[in-house]
């Protein structure tokens, strides 16, 4: 996730240094937060950031802040009403066995499964159709409190060897080894200081390909990543001796994705720009040759996906803003392409191909519609499904006649399927057992509302149905509304409790997402980031003129990209909302890209460096639109201590600022985890605590009326 960026240049204004507590307008008796003057001049605008020495958070200092500010914290939210009965729910809800979707290779069949009892998933194996499965990797044995956790696998094409990814404590940093599968037996192998990285194995299993970074000169948790490098690992060698495949030092902010053709000499290498979906594309004809490119410009995204012998198919968004499939073939060192399937008004959000057969996923207003067609674009049929929800899978090979794919919506939780292509037959694999839990129970509606600009914006309206919907009701409205990510239906067990307790849950596909393709996510970013703001708050002003909850009892929530979602549309529009839940929130808008991989984001919100996306940014940067004296909604900001994808100093400086700047009594807190990131591998238990503390605290905010 690589974007080149302008270099900053900066006049420092003042830096007269000032010990102070925060001022305070309320009887909350926060805990003190130093300030440290601080002014400097960016494009002709003087902007403070009194907070910035909280940017250094693996400092002692940084450290007792967040033990003072959690302890204040834990006396709201650690003993609040419902937070006892919130975790009794969802231990009973997480008690059942999970399963994940089942894939192959060769005759091994491998998939994760937890039993309701352990911290992690444990990687399992089917060595062949009938076999016992039998644990392959256990992650539970890496850390006493399962805070080590697995992240990407990678088996070999033969089913030999599995690569496979550790992070610790929830970091973004991995850490490669590789397992022996049939003997079980780890190999010496050790590969540090990769990210954002998949493991490519080539077509004789000698070793694989992956994305390092060099190793971070100071602190691995905050510094800048940047110029990384396409290695090749040797099984059985050193990480010293890995050949370097691929770099460019011209090019810092590119990012590398191998594509290792099947039975070929061929390889694909995508050229990321930051979070720009859209990728440049190159070819290896032969080994120890030159990449050439084929795709030198950002003129669209590029997927490859399969190949039958010099015919290759990729994944396109060139000319298709909601996506279609072409081809490639090569003849003589000549490329032609052809468009196998068309773009349709429908945004196309995944593809596999298998058994013959091109399987397309498409959003049909959020809900997925899966479609079959031949090699050569020619429809079959059309997945027939029950209900309308959200499905993935359908991996497999050309081999294959079967696959394996999920289905799930807000009230039903995970079934898991078999399909068999020659004559479209499924049967139940899998279906999540919660216990009491049934889905007719539950009533989930689907409307659409009208935005600030007249746009219709969908959204998920989610009960149980013995509650009682009116002004009153307990409402936990989500968003995240960014980077073409779309939020699609699926069951949640935190859901779940909120709707057990009486309330609703309404998640909104807001504009910035990939729900209508690119114009949808291109009409919510950079200079148009406004109008995410705007279908958040209209989402609550639509459901509350429905008697769906009120401005006393509605909860907004969003994580990482949502974390700056609720921030800017609580500090916009406070007087909508009872609590306001930014998690793991991208919040300084003015240095986000100055740390790890923020710089990357600039595609969807503009860099800092540039006078008027500056100013854009400036505009609606949640640390720099808090007014003094204003009264804001009741908020419970949410991070992390080694979150190194959006480093936890937004939260801290946010926090500290919004404490020092509240006009009322409405309390403004910080939960800090330990030793946990950005969300991804964090253990059941703290998982458990965190949904029973935040939700908890929410719901005995509402209550108070």
């Amino acid at each position: 996730m690589m974007i080149l960026m302008n270099k900053i240049y900066m006049s420092l204004a003042a830096a007269i240094f000032l010990i102070s507590c925060s001022s305070q307008t309320t009887d909350l008796n926060y805990p003190e937060s130093k300030k440290v003057d601080f002014v400097e001049t960016i494009h002709g605008y003087e902007i403070q950031d009194s907070y910035r020495w909280l940017e250094n958070f693996t400092s002692d200092e940084s450290k007792d802040w967040v033990k003072r500010q959690n302890e204040f914290t834990q006396k709201f939210i650690g003993n609040n009403r419902f937070k006892h009965s919130i975790a009794k729910d969802l231990e009973n809800i997480w008690g059942g066995e999970s399963i994940s979707i089942p894939y192959k290779v060769k005759d091994k069949t491998f998939y994760y499964f937890n039993d309701g009892s352990w911290q992690q998933s444990k990687l399992m194996i089917k060595d062949c159709r009938n076999c016992e499965a039998r644990v392959l990797l256990d992650p539970n044995t890496f850390s006493k409190d399962g805070t080590v956790s697995l992240g990407g696998t990678s088996v070999s094409n033969n089913g030999s060897l599995l690569a496979y990814s550790i992070s610790d404590g929830g970091s973004d940093w991995r850490s490669w080894k590789i397992l022996d599968i049939d003997s079980g037996k780890a190999l010496k192998d050790n590969i540090e200081w990769s990210k954002f990285s998949g493991a490519d194995w080539e077509n004789d299993d000698s070793g694989f390909y992956y994305q390092k970074y060099d190793e971070p000169k100071e602190d691995l948790l905050k510094e800048l990543n940047s110029s990384p490098k396409l290695m090749f690992h040797e099984v059985g060698t050193d990480q010293s001796k890995d050949k370097m495949i691929y770099e460019n030092t011209n090019q810092p902010r590119w990012g590398w994705a191998i594509s290792v053709v099947k039975d070929s000499p061929i390889k694909f290498l995508a050229i990321s720009n930051g979070t720009d979906e859209r990728n440049r594309l190159y070819v290896q004809l032969e080994p120890d040759t030159s990449f050439i490119p084929l795709i030198d410009e950002l003129i669209g995204a590029y997927q490859y996906l399969d190949n039958v012998d010099n015919v290759y198919w990729f994944y396109s968004t060139q000319d298709a803003k909601n996506g279609k499939v072409v081809s490639l073939e090569i003849k003589n060192e000549s490329f032609v392409w052809t468009d196998v399937i068309p773009e349709n008004k429908h945004s196309l959000q995944s593809v596999n191909i298998f058994s013959n057969t091109i399987a397309l996923s498409y959003l049909v207003d959020t809900f997925t519609e899966v479609q079959f067609f031949t090699l050569d674009g020619v429809y079959k049929d059309k997945l027939e499904t029950p209900r309308k929800g959200t499905i993935r899978g359908f991996d497999g090979s050309m081999e294959e006649t079967s696959s394996y794919f999920s289905f799930t919506n807000f009230v039903t939780p995970t079934e898991i399927y078999e399909i068999d292509l020659n004559d479209m037959s499924q049967k139940l694999f899998w279906k999540e057992d919660l216990g009491d839990y049934k889905s007719d129970d539950y009533i989930s509606d689907f409307r659409f509302y009208e935005s600030k600009d007249g746009t219709q914006i969908p959204i998920h309206i989610s009960y149980k149905k013995s509650s009682k919907i009116n002004a009153t009701t307990p409402v936990l409205l989500y968003g995240y509304g960014g980077f073409n990510i779309s939020r699609l239906p699926g069951f949640s067990k935190g859901y779940t409790t909120w709707m057990n307790q009486g309330g609703v849950v309404a998640v909104a596909n807001l504009r910035g997402g990939g729900e209508y393709g690119d114009s949808w996510h291109e009409s919510g970013m950079l200079f148009n980031k406004q109008n995410v703001f705007d279908d958040f708050a209209y989402a609550a002003k639509f459901l509350h003129r429905e008697s769906i909850g009120s401005p006393k009892s509605t909860a907004i929530q969003g994580g990482s990209n949502g974390g700056l979602l609720v921030a800017a549309t609580m500090l916009q529009n406070p007087e909508l909302f009872k609590i306001a839940i930014p998690q793991v929130g991208v919040l300084d808008m003015l240095r986000f890209h100055k740390f790890t991989i923020g710089w990357a984001w600039t595609s969807d919100y503009g860099s800092p460096d540039i006078k008027d996306e500056f100013e854009n940014l400036l505009a609606y940067s949640p640390l720099h639109n808090i007014e003094r004296d204003k009264c804001y909604t009741t908020t419970l900001i949410t991070t992390a201590k080694r979150d190194d994808r959006v480093v936890p100093s937004h939260s801290f400086k946010f926090a500290a600022k919004l404490q020092e700047y509240q006009g009322c009594d409405n309390p403004i807190l910080i939960r800090i985890e330990g030793r946990a990131g950005h969300g991804s591998g964090t253990p059941k238990d703290k998982r458990i605590n965190q949904v029973a503390e935040v939700y908890g605290y929410a719901l005995s905010e509402i209550n108070k009326g």
